[in-house]
């Protein structure tokens, strides 16, 4: 019988030690699954930097393209323009060529019938002058015909070959030269185009800190919400024992309770606002909508020395909204000489010298060639256009002095808006100070009174009005921050000056094109 009891015992015993190891082996694979998955979602979650955020931006935002698209755009007609001043070479050719016509002699009062076939080919030669806007041209035309008449008395036919060789030359007097004008206007549009691609660029680099910062406030925020409903959860757990241990009345149990599920929703609509931030700044820089995102940045505070002499004087000289503007200026002044053009006393100069010659034969076209020059001048003289050269003339000048005061204005804003940009960096480093401070006062006052909520010399409430103020203080001290890094960007970007590297801050394609030219 103990035999068989031995037995059964050990069969049990193998029985209870096979589960343990199975529930240990299912717990061990449970644990690892978990860790590798932890592993695979941080793996997952793409870590941004200001310079990383920054750089996808101007790779992928629309904005950003459409100008950079602009850019190029105008570089192609410059392009063009510019090899409209090259020698051009034109073939015209017309194969073949057949006419059958009725037709009327004056002469001889009669009707004819003519019938006409034949084939011709043209080469023309030309070159463009800017200097002087004229234009210098060879031109070829050869050609075989084959032509039969027939009258009321007579017939006569012909078939041969002609060929006309000319050099000619054109030159307008007493205007504008509009091949340089247009040269100066397309190399004026690709500048206005790169300059608006860099401010366009710059202006990218603000809204991308700004919706950075905003993130990292968020998750500061998210971070301070997390720490205050620790704190509840420890004051949750406090008031409890008391009230178990009937140290407290069971309203304090309520209350803590009601705190505790307070913050616990604040923390779930800190976490809600986070993921708007992020999705809005995903929209902004290009991102997919879909990748997980953790910014990553640092905010600590030093102190910049800004020299705000310096900083009008580089916004003055340097800002590509000035250039805009004078390019926009210089633009107004072409319109000018193009409108002063109008009903304009002008003449025309053309000179050519040719040789042409026709036979039968192709090797004796020239046998009896004939000189043919030419010159001709013609003047184009307005009599009385009732106002309307003056009217104009008049409205294009009102535009260039419009375009003046535009630029006297734009000085002033850059003045105001770069001292407006010192003042409140200076205000902004007081402000960091007193954050400092408060934020490690409030902190001190939570500390005391939840040991005296510990004690029982506090309630709930009032417990919760000092976990508040911890929260605000610790929050202004993060907005604090980051409003001063915004305005060191805004004060960057108003002066095209870095005060934190003491270089200039121009963009790299503005300075290639500089380069360029």
């Amino acid at each position: 019988m103990n035999k068989i009891e031995n037995l059964h015992f050990r069969i049990e015993t193998e029985y209870f030690e096979q589960i343990f190891l199975n529930m240990k082996t299912i717990k061990l694979i449970f644990v690892l699954t978990v860790i590798l998955s932890a592993y695979q979602l941080s793996y997952s979650q793409k870590i941004i930097t200001r310079e990383q955020a920054l750089d996808i931006a101007l790779e992928n935002s629309p904005d950003i393209k459409q100008s950079r698209l602009n850019m190029e755009k105008n570089k192609e007609y410059l392009n063009a323009q510019l090899a409209s001043l090259k020698s051009r070479f034109l073939f015209n050719v017309t194969p073949f060529e057949y006419s059958r016509k009725e037709r009327y002699d004056e002469f001889f009062s009669e009707w004819y019938t003519t019938e006409d076939k034949g084939s011709n080919a043209s080469l023309i030669i030309s070159q463009p002058f800017k200097f002087s806007d004229g234009s210098l041209s060879l031109r070829n035309d050869f050609g075989y015909q084959d032509n039969y008449s027939e009258g009321n008395n007579s017939t006569s036919y012909y078939n041969g070959f002609n060929n006309y060789l000319f050099l000619a030359y054109n030159q307008p007097l007493f205007t504008y030269n509009k091949t340089k004008l247009d040269l100066e206007r397309n190399q004026l549009n690709l500048e206005n185009a790169t300059l608006a691609y860099s401010i366009e660029m710059l202006n990218m680099e603000y809204h991308v800190n700004q919706a950075f910062y905003a993130i990292y406030q968020k998750q500061m925020a998210l971070k301070i919400a997390e720490e205050e409903f620790e704190n509840q959860k420890i004051s949750k757990e406090i008031i409890q024992s008391k009230v178990e241990g009937g140290l407290s009345a069971k309203e304090e149990l309520y209350q803590a309770e009601l705190n505790y599920a307070t913050s616990k929703s604040n923390l779930d609509n800190k976490k809600v606002e986070l993921e708007n931030a992020e999705d809005q700044f995903k929209l902004l820089i290009g991102l997919s909508l879909y990748e997980d995102i953790q910014v990553s940045t640092d905010v600590d505070y030093q102190a910049v020395s800004v020299s705000l002499d310096k900083a009008i004087e580089n916004g003055l000289t340097q800002r590509l909204e000035l250039s805009q503007k004078q390019i926009e200026l210089n633009t107004s002044k072409f319109n000018l000489i193009e409108t002063s053009a109008t009903n304009e006393f002008r003449g025309d100069v053309e000179l050519s010298i040719g040789i042409m010659g026709n036979n039968e034969k192709f090797v004796n076209i020239y046998d009896k060639a004939t000189k043919s020059p030419q010159f001709d001048v013609t003047f184009s003289i307005p009599i009385f256009d009732w106002g309307e050269r003056k009217a104009r003339i008049r409205a294009a000048e009102i535009a260039v002095e419009s375009k003046e005061i535009d630029i006297q204005n734009l000085k002033d804003d850059i003045v105001i808006n770069i001292r407006k940009i010192y003042r409140n960096l200076n205000n902004l480093i007081l402000q960091i100070e007193i954050a400092k401070q408060n934020e490690k006062n409030a902190q001190l006052t939570y500390e005391i009174n939840l040991e005296r909520y510990r004690n029982g010399d506090l309630t709930s409430m009032d417990l919760e009005l000092f976990q508040n103020q911890l929260s605000e203080k610790k929050m202004d001290l993060a907005n604090s921050l980051i409003n001063y890094k915004l305005e060191l960007i805004n004060m960057k970007i108003q002066s095209l000056w870095d005060f934190e590297n003491n270089t200039s801050f121009v963009p790299k394609e503005l300075q290639e094109n500089i380069r360029e030219k």
